[in-house]
């Protein structure tokens, strides 16, 4: 069974067994927050696989994700703000590509991580931003997500920082991520296919860690609880930083 499964994954076992845990606790992180569990396994199991063969994996994990916390997504979102992201993020996305293909890749990762630390440390210290909240600041924060998604693949943390702007409770923030993450998966998925990304190692890992990530969301889904959701914002916001702090270093060092 062992040997099947590592056919399968074309990992060691060392490797397989560090995957697992990564997955596990970056859906544990999922469960509460509702994002963040691409920016987790992307900042630290790229040290084994190359982003290239991680995001088809990635696609079926968040999926898998989505589809167990879609029911309290659906109920708790902001609807109309989720799928005002989404289109936005998938027009968005061509442009990303584009600039992918015309700008040096680190670079562009540089800009997107850096914008990210000085949005997520503005929002923590209580530095009001009005524009988000006009109809301008939804699609042009989803067309930025779709954007910085074709350059690095962070438009969960942009979308993210758009929600936390908002002064709603933490469970319709939190929601309205869970929807905007499952709808932008279903665009997503013809990107992949499209540029070919999407192939049977891809889906094999995805299927195969799909186990332990959603154990993981689900521990985590058993965490938000009312006690909890006054530190909703700040530990997302928190999160933030230091996935973007993780990456910017990630990305100047290797």
């Amino acid at each position: 069974m062992v040997e099947t499964l590592l056919g399968a994954t074309n990992l060691t076992g060392q490797e397989f067994t560090i995957l697992a845990v990564i997955v596990l606790l970056a859906g544990i992180v999922r469960g509460f927050s509702g994002f963040a569990l691409s920016a987790m396994i992307m900042a630290t199991a790229v040290l084994i696989l190359p982003p290239i063969e991680l995001l088809p994996m990635l696609w079926w994990l968040e999926m898998s994700a989505s589809l167990l916390m879609l029911k309290g997504g659906w109920a708790d979102a902001d609807r109309g703000t989720a799928i005002g992201l989404v289109i936005g993020s998938t027009a968005g996305w061509p442009l990303g590509l584009w600039l992918t293909v015309t700008l040096p890749v680190e670079t562009s990762k540089l800009i997107a991580l850096s914008i990210i630390i000085v949005l997520a440390a503005s929002q923590l210290s209580k530095l009001k931003l009005p524009f988000l909240a006009t109809k301008t600041g939804l699609y042009g924060t989803g067309i930025v997500a779709g954007i910085v998604s074709g350059l690095a693949h962070v438009g969960g943390m942009v979308v993210a920082l758009y929600v936390l702007a908002s002064d709603a409770p933490a469970r319709q923030m939190r929601g309205s991520l869970v929807l905007f993450l499952f709808l932008g998966s279903l665009t997503s998925m013809i990107t992949l296919l499209a540029f070919g990304v999407m192939d049977f190692s891809g889906i094999t890992r995805g299927l195969v860690f799909a186990l332990p990530t959603l154990l993981g969301v689900y521990l985590g889904q058993k965490m938000f609880i009312p006690t909890l959701a006054q530190y909703y914002r700040p530990f997302c916001l928190a999160l933030l930083c230091v996935l973007a702090g993780a990456g910017l270093i990630r990305t100047t060092l290797f």
